[in-house]
């Protein structure tokens, strides 16, 4: 049987392009199938615009936080339009280097949609090409609720093609991107209205983020209400979004509706019927933890498996994978037991390990728990402080580190030496015996009693 290729990826996104690129420099001979832009979710719309728009909110913080610190400063305005320009030129740029990469390691780019006819053979745009290794890597899209009136609201797909700053803003949702979109927003001038269908979001973090995010919400002017779900959408004769609500109320008067209640699989049309692969109630692919679906030779790597949602989650898994395949390394699969992640919000947060919540649960009286709530020095001078915190939970009588959590300044860059820490089973009098640095907040996690 003859192969175009001995590894084949569908999907040009951070994780395809990561097992592609890897499998080449073990030698393999790679294609890349991709309809539509090189970089995918994260590039275009996700983690790299959002930091971009992150940046400018942190400025935008910085400028407020002048006056305090005896500044004579003025915030007159911000130029989206010109921001989106620049942002999005800087995205063509990063294509680019994408599209070069591939040439580089002689990796061909099929451009079209992939769909399968048999577990070794995709067609594309009427072409079939046969590879040994197929891996899926199609990513994932944001969901937009089936209600009355809800495509009058847009997704963070459509927030990263915005013109113009939405001046009145309604945020759908509970997770991350909603936080992180809503503290942008208000950051940049806009009125955000925080709509979550439980009493706390992000309540797959622990209770120490959730706790002290919704104060510093509330404490930049975010308005926050628990417990609600949009029933229906309306747009008004003025072109204002009216919400209703499944507690009775109309909210109205908004310009933008940001829809941030899930994502789904991109696994729709692919054809995975004719491949037999196995996907699970809402279509995410099934797999193993060495990346295998159902099918010998069929592999799935990034958001499409439903496992870590996380740019570097997907790069780790599909780098590992061709290692396994093509680098001699039989064992080589990714731990998804200690990842580290940020919440980029305003303050930033990191989290890393188990929650309190889930080691209490497994291990009872055998945990301990370490916490402290201040304020960071940055906001010493400032009239309005927003609380920081940092939390260790810690297993046995050795007080192995097993969960990590950071809320304030700076959590996103100190995290990750932490999670170096954790990862080579760190205990928490190795913490201890460990010089602070002073004045810092990355000091009372070696402090703290």
């Amino acid at each position: 049987m003859s192969y175009d290729f001995d590894l084949l990826v569908i999907g040009g996104g951070s994780g395809g392009l990561a097992t592609a690129r890897r499998a080449a420099e073990h030698g393999a001979r790679c294609a890349v199938v991709e309809a539509s832009r090189l970089g995918g979710t994260c590039v275009h719309r996700g983690c790299v615009p959002k930091k971009i728009l992150w940046y400018a909110a942190e400025i935008a913080g910085a400028m407020h936080l002048a006056l305090d610190y005896g500044f004579t400063a003025s915030l007159e305005g911000l130029d989206w339009a010109g921001l989106k320009v620049a942002r999005d030129d800087y995205l063509r740029h990063l294509e680019e280097i994408y599209r070069t990469s591939l040439e580089d390691h002689r990796i061909q780019l099929i451009r079209g949609r992939a769909r399968f006819q048999d577990a070794h053979t995709v067609r594309v745009d009427g072409r079939d090409f046969r590879a040994p290794h197929i891996v899926i890597a199609t990513g994932g899209q944001p969901v937009v609720p089936e209600l009355p009136g809800a495509g009058h609201g847009i997704t963070s797909d459509g927030f990263f093609g915005l013109s113009a700053q939405p001046r009145r803003v309604a945020v759908a949702g509970s997770g991350y991107i909603a936080t992180e979109l809503s503290c942008v927003l208000r950051a940049l001038g806009s009125e955000v209205t925080l709509l979550i269908r439980k009493e706390w979001f992000l309540n797959a973090f622990d209770s120490l983020i959730r706790e002290t995010f919704m104060d510093a919400l509330q404490l930049q002017g975010i308005d926050v209400l628990s417990s609600i779900l949009v029933t229906a959408v309306h747009r008004d004769h003025d072109g204002r979004l009216s919400l209703h609500t499944s507690k009775g109320h109309v909210l109205e008067g908004y310009d933008c509706l940001l829809w941030a209640v899930g994502r789904a699989p991109n696994t729709r049309d692919l054809g995975l019927e004719h491949a037999g692969v196995h996907c699970d109630g809402p279509g995410w692919i099934v797999t193993d933890h060495y990346q295998n679906t159902s099918v010998p030779g069929i592999y799935a790597v990034g958001d499409v498996t439903g496992r870590a949602a996380l740019t570097p989650v997907a790069i780790a898994a599909g780098r590992r994978l061709a290692d396994r395949l093509f680098g001699g390394q039989p064992d080589s699969h990714l731990d998804y037991g200690l990842i580290p992640t940020v919440i980029f919000s305003h303050p930033p947060a990191g989290s890393v390990g188990t929650s309190e919540e889930t080691a209490r649960a497994r291990h009872g009286h055998a945990v301990r728990v370490y916490q402290s709530r201040f304020t960071s020095l940055q906001y010493a001078l400032a009239q309005r402080k927003l609380p920081s915190a940092v939390k260790l939970v810690t297993l046995g009588p050795e007080e192995r580190v097993i969960g990590c959590h950071v809320v304030g300044p700076g959590a996103d860059e100190m995290l990750q030496g932490f999670a170096v820490a954790m990862g080579m089973g760190a205990c928490k009098a190795d913490f201890d015996r460990t010089v602070a640095i002073h004045p810092t907040a990355a000091e009372e996690l070696v402090t703290l009693r």
